[in-house]
């Protein structure tokens, strides 16, 4: 080694020595900045423990929980050493908040609880009809793929199946038991028309039940099975009060969506009240996010203390499945019915005998009526009720029995919802001022309206209902000018509307030839048909005129 490395090499041997002294506390002036270090951390140190032992003091959580996380931590950690693992290469373990624990109790308190009063209801309909059609279906006329290949080829290549005379039908729904006696409560299209309904229980096994009564103006149906024959007896729901739930509260759905048996979803009220959704003659629906899907109908939606506030009945989605937008019947209606149903078999219900409708402000200030509360009358039927109790065109309803009135759709489910020969108390605005009116109900037929005649149920015969097509609702289907006639609000499954083609949304022009323009005028019109043999409508779906031949359930 030169002179230069040498040099350079004792150069650098003490700088490195320093450093190493300093690091071992070897040098003072190292040893004294330590000192003060370790002063200020001691300082730092005592006032954070400072600050833990009063903050225990006055919430009484933070040590433990600190204790407990810290404790959770190390045996954690020591039960990953043990496998070989290295302890700071792992995720710490999760503490969940006592709000979310507790919430995930009452979940599972809820489904304990209410799953074995639910029931998966299957249904088996014999059908008469031909079913079995080729790829290619054409709801109307010839195939232009078989004009355009010609016959031979496009049997050759595009076989027809042959067509199946006669078929069976299954479906599938919920239900929940409402009594010891073995009354279910579900949905009316899951048994309608079904020749065999079969119940599972939550413990698998099956019975045969009986349909006791149906009610299609609500959707709800109740059905019977032998309590008898179930060893331990059939457990009922605890049915709660719908009219105390609140938006926004956390409720549960049960059910078996497409067959997968007591399946659980949560979520919450999103509204309530929801009506015109033509589902059913009589709608005040329960909106809920909680995940409804095919074979959820009939089964019941549960508040966190486990009462039945609804039962499930439809969806609301572009796609056909879940989409957010569930709708459920409150159980205070369901109630109601399913109460006539088991005592009667059928529905009662109150008739008034007018054609109401919702007020404007525009059409209020015409009568000199400064709210749009209420309902307005438009007409009262000769020899109804109303017309036997005085009511006359012009009237605002204002209160029914007490109770205030804000709609067109509260007053028709109030007033079908009282027994007939019923006398209540109307409150009407005439005139510029209140008076009372009592009146007798009298009871609602299958061709009369408690209200509203542009929802008509077009009889049970047809299997769907029409309103007249106002402006209003001819912009909301997309027309720029009003055809005229009537839109198809609703077609039951399988019904002879279904059978002949007719949708929703669909417009009836003319009926045998004749233009109408009211509900009023297409039931008149139908009248004077034979419908057995069947009877020619011009139907408007979008922009397309078409005939259609119907006829009537034999």
């Amino acid at each position: 080694m030169d002179a230069a490395s040498a040099a350079d090499w004792r150069g650098l041997a003490p700088m490195r020595a320093r450093s190493e002294a300093s690091n071992y506390g070897m040098d003072p002036e190292g040893d004294r900045a330590l000192k003060r270090k370790t002063k200020w951390m001691l300082f730092g140190a005592a006032v954070v423990s400072l600050a833990l032992v009063v903050t225990a003091a006055t919430a009484g959580q933070i040590l433990p929980a600190a204790c407990t996380t810290a404790a959770t931590t190390a045996q954690a950690a020591s039960a990953v050493s043990a496998v070989g693992i290295e302890a700071d290469k792992t995720s710490p373990p999760v503490v969940a908040p006592p709000v979310a624990e507790q919430l995930s109790k009452a979940f599972h308190d809820v489904a304990r609880t209410v799953q074995p009063s639910v029931v998966s209801i299957s249904t088996m309909r014999k059908v008469e009809g031909v079913r079995g059609r080729g790829p290619f279906i054409v709801p109307f006329g010839r195939s232009p793929l078989r004009d355009f290949f010609g016959d031979d080829f496009f049997d050759r290549f595009f076989p027809q199946p042959a067509p199946e005379e006669g078929f069976v039908q299954q479906g599938l729904g919920t239900g929940v038991i409402v009594s010891e006696e073995g009354y279910v409560l579900t949905n009316f299209h899951v048994i309608d028309g079904a020749d065999e309904v079969t119940v599972q229980l939550d413990d698998e096994r099956e019975l045969d039940a009986e349909v006791v009564g149906g009610d299609a103006k609500t959707d709800l149906a109740v059905i019977k099975v032998d309590a008898g024959e179930i060893e331990g007896g059939l457990k009922p729901a605890r049915l709660g009060d719908s009219d105390q739930l609140e938006v926004g509260q956390w409720v549960v759905a049960i059910g078996n969506p497409f067959g997968l048996r007591a399946s659980i979803t949560a979520g919450i009220v999103s509204a309530k009240g929801r009506s015109r959704v033509g589902l059913a003659d009589y709608e005040d629906f329960i909106q809920t996010d909680a995940a409804i899907n095919p074979g959820n109908s009939g089964g019941p939606l549960v508040n966190l203390r486990g009462e039945v506030v609804g039962i499930n009945t439809a969806i609301l989605s572009r796609s056909g499945g879940y989409m957010g937008i569930g709708l459920a019947i409150p159980i205070n209606m369901a109630r109601t019915i399913m109460d006539s149903l088991i005592e009667h078999g059928r529905v009662d219900r109150g008739w008034l005998g007018v054609s109401i409708q919702d007020l404007t402000e525009d059409l209020a200030a015409s009568f000199g009526y400064d709210s749009t509360d209420g309902v307005l009358i438009g007409d009262v039927t000769d020899g109804s009720p109303a017309e036997k109790a005085g009511l006359k065109q012009g009237d605002i309803i204002v209160r029914f029995n007490g109770e205030p009135v804000k709609g067109v759709d509260e007053l028709r489910i109030e007033v079908a919802a009282t027994a007939p020969g019923t006398r209540v108390e109307l409150q009407v605005f005439r005139d510029g001022k209140l008076q009372d009116v009592d009146v007798e109900l009298g009871r609602l037929e299958d061709e009369e309206e408690v209200a509203a005649p542009e929802r008509e149920i077009a009889g049970e015969r047809l299997g769907m209902s029409v309103r007249t097509l106002t402006d209003d609702v001819a912009q909301r289907l997309g027309y720029e000018i009003n055809p005229g006639g009537v839109v198809i609000t609703a077609v039951e499954p399988f019904g002879p509307a279904a059978r002949a083609g007719l949708r929703p949304r669909d417009v009836i022009l003319r009926v045998q030839g004749v233009e109408i323009d009211s509900a009023d005028d297409f039931r008149r019109e139908i009248r004077r048909h034979d419908l057995d043999r069947g009877v020619r409508l011009t139907v408007l779906s979008g922009d397309v005129e078409r005939f259609v031949i119907l006829k009537s359930r034999r």
